[in-house]
């Protein structure tokens, strides 16, 4: 199933990883620097924040001294996770005022049995078991009437007694019952977004991702990834439409104005064991995104700077830069929330008695 991107809407979005980062100030410079490109959303992988200070309590921390930027942490969904997960994302979309996303992943094998004491699952068990999380939170996410948000008691604590609404899921792995995530969201629901790369992901993407991320070196492949994306969301009852499809690329743009390297640039990124990588100046990365995109390839880019600050700032004042004046990417934020950015549709809320 096949649907060409319509010109004027690429999305693009970046990552803010800092290699042994240990406080807040540096997520926070990369993050005003892509809100100052107009970049739908940025990234961070738990994996970069300190230890004992979860992505999501640091992008918390960056929501304050941002306005429109989308902050998306990678947190993990697991079966003890089922409540937890979906409170903190709902915690950072009220402390943004409707601009959080999540960015699903799930547990290695190791890391999983010594955290549960349970022997490890299959890949295929572990991304159904991310699936039920990500139904759960729909459930606790729409927990709340939309105006709860708006109600503060005092002691710092959300919403009324008559607006709460209890999250309950049976899944296969564990049960989950008890109070929702809190008041009600400016976007409905956080953005959801998963790396699709692989079949088991791209199931769970193609039922409840709002973005979908894939790792491919040629326009053909990532045009091939879209496809089968919006083919499996169009058999799981979904409108393809509302799904949007990112290409992911690492980027070094060390070499400033510099043509990209063989392999590089117009010859497409090159495959690395770390995900594809494009290496060269932002001139060229922006010939290479209005290519794909041209192509009907892709709806956007996620991208992530070998070299943060460096990387990013050649993105914004370079690609980015040239992306606009070619009418190519938008000069402003259209909307406050990340559902507006992306053009994506406030869900209904299914506790009500809408659709999801």
């Amino acid at each position: 199933m096949s649907s060409s991107p319509g010109r004027g809407l690429l999305h693009l979005a970046a990552a803010v990883d800092q290699p042994e980062g240990r406080d807040i100030g540096p997520y926070a410079e990369l993050a005003r620097l892509a809100e100052r490109g107009g970049l739908d959303f940025v990234t961070l992988d738990e994996a970069f924040v300190r230890p004992g200070f979860d992505a999501s309590a640091a992008l918390s921390r960056v929501a304050p001294v941002t306005r429109r930027v989308g902050l998306v942490p990678t947190l993990t969904a697991a079966p003890t996770e089922l409540l937890p997960v979906p409170a903190a994302i709902a915690a950072l979309d009220r402390v943004s005022r409707g601009r959080a996303g999540w960015r699903t992943d799930v547990f290695a094998p190791d890391e999983e049995a010594r955290l549960s004491g349970r022997p490890a699952a299959q890949p295929e068990a572990r991304w159904r078991e991310a699936g039920e999380v990500a139904v759960t939170a729909a459930g606790s996410w729409d927990g709340r009437a939309d105006d709860a948000g708006t109600r503060r008691a005092r002691g710092g604590r959300f919403g009324d007694a008559d607006t709460l609404r209890r999250a309950g899921f049976r899944g296969s792995a564990a049960t989950a019952n008890g109070p929702s995530a809190g008041p009600g969201s400016p976007q409905g629901h956080p953005v959801r977004v998963v790396d699709a790369t692989e079949g088991r992901p791209r199931s769970a993407a193609a039922c409840h991702a709002d973005v979908a991320l894939v790792r491919v070196a040629s326009p053909a492949r990532a045009r091939a990834a879209r496809d089968r994306l919006r083919s499996e969301a169009a058999g799981a009852g979904r409108d393809p439409d509302s799904l949007r499809v990112m290409a992911s690329l690492l980027i070094d743009l060390g070499d400033g104005e510099h043509a990209a390297h063989p392999g590089h640039g117009g010859g497409g990124p090159r495959q690395t064991p770390r995900g594809p990588l494009y290496r060269g100046g932002p001139v060229d990365l922006a010939d290479l995104i209005a290519s794909w995109r041209q192509e009907g390839a892709v709806d956007g880019f996620h991208l992530t700077p070998v070299e943060p600050r460096r990387d990013l700032e050649r993105l914004v004042n370079g690609t980015v830069a040239l992306l606009q004046h070619r009418g190519l990417f938008r000069t402003f934020y259209p909307g406050s929330t990340l559902r507006e950015h992306l053009g994506l549709a406030r869900p209904a809320d299914r506790s009500a008695g809408g659709a999801a």
